[in-house]
């Protein structure tokens, strides 16, 4: 985007919206990027105090709950609370390509032609039970957060050796976010061509209150 229109994660934006054709989901919307106007930046500070008024009311009870409501209504993103949270990643399939390649469509602001995002070779996962559900079975879904195909992208410079590479984006997406001195919560989605498939947008980790 044009500098006057980037803006950071956690933004008050203004912006002009408008629902797309082919996608009745209801938190689905075309965005018109020319008028994205930046108000406001919710920082980190107090404990990211600002943020959770925000996010926290969104949360459900469990990402089963989610897949339960599913069977019901359009229910297309949700956030939770996950526990025994573990990290790894698998060579990427094609249809793992062909599921972010979707995803990155729909996701984008743009009426204009765009440079295809680069494939990485591999698909990260987190691997998690949810609390309050004595049935559940636990859940492995893909991270399709840009930031951590990003994170590959440039770490690569960085790390010769692709086991190296592969153990810090463990020890960022697990150790680090995921560390017990965190509150966790992910944010999941679905793709307008696969609505029961869902996948980690983001992971949502402010520091525990004492």
């Amino acid at each position: 985007m044009d500098n006057d229109k980037k803006f950071p994660k956690y933004s008050i934006i203004e912006v002009r919206t408008g629902k797309p054709k082919g996608d009745n989901r209801p938190e689905s919307y075309k965005i018109d990027i020319g008028s994205i106007k930046v108000l406001e930046y919710y920082d980190t500070k107090d404990k990211w105090e600002r943020r959770k008024k925000i996010v926290l009311p969104t949360k459900e009870k469990s990402m089963c709950e989610i897949l339960r409501k599913r069977k019901s209504e359009e229910v297309s993103l949700g956030m939770f609370k996950p526990k025994n949270i573990d990290f790894y990643w698998e060579k990427s399939t094609p249809k793992d390509e062909e599921a972010r390649k979707s995803c990155y469509t729909q996701l984008s602001f743009f009426n204009k032609q765009k440079d295809e995002i680069e494939s990485i070779p591999y698909s990260f996962r987190y691997k998690f039970y949810c609390y309050g559900e004595s049935d559940c079975k636990g859940h492995d879904l893909p991270i399709i957060d840009w930031e951590i195909g990003q994170s590959y992208r440039n770490w690569r410079w960085r790390y010769k050796h692709e086991n190296v590479l592969l153990e810090k984006i463990k020890e960022r997406w697990l150790t680090l976010i995921c560390s017990s001195k965190n509150d966790i919560y992910f944010f999941v989605g679905n793709m307008n061509r696969f609505r029961d498939n869902f996948m980690i947008l983001g992971v949502f980790y402010p520091p525990l209150s004492k």
